[in-house]
């Protein structure tokens, strides 16, 4: 996968910037901004040059043969977005099950405008007690990358702020699509 991921960097003119936060055993990676379709195949490889073996959910409607199959092999997990519970307690408990684990969410939850970000990615790296890793696709620039990683200190606002300042230089496939 990592060559393929390379071929499909070499070709489209991208390139991997930005640390990769291997020391970190268990993070959230939030992935944004989040605008198109194409910022899985990006992401996806842009993680696997970095060697950084990240999971994602995805709605469980998408599972049928054979794209559930590849959607498994990229790290796909399926969610059923309507069972009962609290999706957020769902997902933190994937956590307990390895050693080491990464979930990339899209906290915008669409690819559509959506007036503000969901908070599922916040309050499962503080349920678990891990940092939060910011990766982005600059589409000016071409760029994948992980930015900074933060810690949840309780304030969400405060939180929010330091990680939307990261994002606000980052430019998404289709601009009038993001929050920032």
């Amino acid at each position: 996968m990592k060559l393929l991921a390379r071929f499909i960097f070499w070709l489209s003119g991208w390139k991997v910037v930005g640390k990769n936060p291997k020391a970190v055993k268990k993070l959230v990676m939030i992935a944004a901004p989040h605008t198109s379709n194409w910022d899985l195949l990006y992401a996806r490889a842009a993680f696997y040059l970095m060697d950084i073996p990240v999971k994602y959910t995805i709605k469980k409607e998408l599972f049928f043969f054979p794209l559930g199959w590849l959607l498994k092999a990229l790290g796909g997990i399926p969610i059923d977005r309507k069972s009962k519970g609290r999706m957020v307690d769902k997902m933190a408990a994937l956590y307990d099950n390895y050693d080491e684990f990464c979930i990339m969410i899209t906290p915008e939850g669409t690819r559509s405008y959506s007036p503000e970000w969901k908070k599922g990615f916040y309050y499962i790296a503080q349920q678990v007690n891990i940092p939060i890793a910011l990766g982005y696709l600059d589409y000016k620039k071409k760029e994948a990358g992980v930015g900074p990683l933060i810690t949840p200190s309780g304030n969400y606002e405060k939180d929010l702020q330091e990680i939307q300042s990261f994002y606000k230089k980052i430019t998404p496939k289709f601009p009038s699509q993001g929050v920032l």
